[in-house]
């Protein structure tokens, strides 16, 4: 079976243009929730997308893959390191950790491990915000990938983080269509009015946002 390496290449190879300039719209939809002097860890940052486009002073990210380094922008530290035990993040020096498709990769015990090293990792009144498939909305394609371990919802997750010290800030049950592999054409122009439609988000979105604070 190939590595990590040869399984995103396959997955994402030919989109990675079109999803570098999706993740520069989305990412100012996620600015307000990241304030420009904050230090960010993007966990599972894959092709860097999101930590990328982000302002932030101090900018981490974090992939078990080693080609995370090759997708890193400039400025952008690496770690090349496993989501359970990130030891190379010091404690209390992160503000806010974002994670976009991640979670549902890992198994419960992996989930409720990484979620105790978010919290490790951030400081006092650190967010989280986690971008991931619902599969109360997208239970017919959430196993398209072979990679998928653990099915997921809004409640699910919420339920995870509260149980792992985390308090619900907002939700958003639909947010994002779940892959862009869909049949949704791949415009920027239409991201843009999407964003700023939310019946049409609650129409189509396939993906949670979920915002959570450290207690």
């Amino acid at each position: 079976m190939k590595g990590l390496d040869g399984v995103y290449e396959r997955r994402f190879g030919g989109d990675i243009r079109f999803r570098d300039r999706m993740w520069k719209v989305l990412c100012g939809f996620f600015q307000a929730y990241v304030p420009e002097d904050s230090v960010v860890a993007d966990i599972g940052a894959g092709y860097c997308e999101f930590i990328n486009n982000v302002k932030a002073k101090r900018r981490i990210a974090v992939d078990l893959n080693a080609d995370v380094r090759k997708f890193a922008g400039e400025g952008v530290e690496t770690l090349v390191s496993s989501s359970v035990s990130m030891k190379r993040i010091r404690s209390g020096t992160v503000d806010v950790v974002f994670a976009s498709n991640f979670f549902e990769h890992l198994s419960r015990e992996d989930i409720a491990k990484t979620m105790r090293e978010i919290r490790r990792i951030l400081g006092k009144d650190g967010r989280v915000l986690i971008l991931q498939p619902n599969i109360r909305y997208c239970y017919r394609d959430y196993w398209m990938f072979f990679d998928h371990i653990t099915p997921l919802d809004d409640r699910s997750l919420s339920e995870a983080l509260e149980l792992n010290g985390f308090r619900i800030i907002e939700t958003r049950p639909r947010f994002l269509p779940y892959t862009t592999k869909g049949s949704l054409p791949k415009s920027v122009l239409l991201l843009k009015i999407y964003l700023k439609i939310p019946l049409l988000q609650r129409l189509l979105g396939r993906q949670s946002f979920i915002y959570a604070e450290k207690i």
